[in-house]
């Protein structure tokens, strides 16, 4: 069983790079996924800019999870 068919609500965060295939692959599957997106590339980002884009996204990553 998923964590979503036990009703533990979840997000996915990804880079704004892959929206196309994250629609794509919502509408194919009949799924509406809770989901932020961040800028593209992450993995060159250093310690504080990963911080920073962390810290900008908690309060609506938190906002979904309560809402799900």
């Amino acid at each position: 069983m998923t964590l979503d068919g036990r009703g533990v609500p979840g997000i996915s965060v990804i880079t704004a790079e892959f929206r196309n295939a994250l629609e794509a692959q919502s509408k194919a599957l009949g799924f509406e996924p809770a989901v932020l997106y961040v800028p593209h590339p992450i993995q060159n980002r250093t310690p504080e800019e990963l911080k920073k884009i962390a810290d900008d996204i908690v309060e609506p990553a938190l906002r979904m999870l309560v809402a799900s």
